[in-house]
């Protein structure tokens, strides 16, 4: 495997001041045993995962297995030592485990936000949704109303990103969602909530990747529908990649990556 200059220079840098071993020997390791990262699967799914790994493999030669899931279950396995770092949109559950020391290093390596989405009816200007809440910026008088209509709304399955992150909001709203207007999605919302016709909320990402008519955004902007995207290792698993990719994921050429995809912001440094 041979590299750009600068890619090489910049691998061996963060070998040398991380104390890892050398690049050939990561190499080996992963290519006879990939470094195992679990995945929220809406991060699968808008591509953010796929293309870091794609460029980490291409900078360093180092094969990254990704594991999706949903972000509760993930942090649990890394927990556990069943995967080698983790990457979750799941800033509070993230916070605890590291608290407790059940896991570390962790790195913001991507910014972004949820949008509400639904059903528009008519084209042009006269164009609107059922309920009428298009183009409203705040999220929780937005849900309220949602919930006043009993308008159909597709949740994201339990413990996934999404699900975690509409928690907040729907308290704003002081709304407990419930059936028979609102369904949980087994897997994925948007295509469920695009079949149906429904309203669901989803990450920006997500959307710009996948997102189609009869559904257009109706909410966005509120502070509140803010999302980052983490990177984090586990106690239990000690891959000699896990550190490099979560420097690498962080750093410039993560940025970059980030940058590059509709939807995402790179991490602030």
């Amino acid at each position: 495997m041979t590299f750009m200059t600068l890619d090489r220079r910049s691998l061996l840098a963060l070998m040398a001041a991380s104390a890892l071993p050398t690049a050939h020997a990561v190499q080996r390791k992963s290519l006879a045993d990939p470094m195992r990262l679990g995945v929220e699967q809406s991060l699968v799914d808008s591509g953010l995962a796929s293309q870091f790994q794609k460029g980490f493999g291409r900078d360093t030669g180092v094969a990254v297995q990704l594991v999706p899931g949903y972000s509760a279950a993930l942090l649990e396995a890394l927990e556990r030592g069943e995967l080698d770092a983790a990457m979750t949109n799941a800033p509070d559950q993230e916070t605890h485990l590291e608290k407790q020391g059940l896991a570390h290093d962790r790195r913001l390596v991507a910014q972004g936000d949820f949008v509400l989405v639904g059903p528009l009816e008519g084209v042009g200007k006269k164009a609107k949704d059922p309920v009428g809440i298009a183009g409203e910026r705040d999220i929780a008088v937005a849900l309220a109303k949602l919930a006043q209509a009993q308008a159909r709304f597709v949740g994201a399955p339990t413990g996934s990103g999404a699900y975690l992150g509409s928690l907040p909001l729907w308290r704003a709203a002081k709304v407990a969602p419930a059936a028979p207007w609102y369904t949980e999605s087994k897997t994925n919302p948007l295509e469920k909530a695009v079949a149906e016709g429904a309203y669901t909320l989803v990450e920006r990402g997500l959307w710009m990747s996948r997102g189609r008519k009869p559904l257009a955004v109706m909410v966005e902007g509120d502070a509140r529908m803010a999302t980052e995207v983490h990177v984090m290792r586990a106690f239990r698993a000690n891959h000699p990649a896990a550190k490099l990719f979560g420097q690498w994921v962080a750093g410039g050429q993560g940025r970059r990556v980030a940058a590059s995809l509709r939807g995402w912001r790179p991490a602030l440094r």
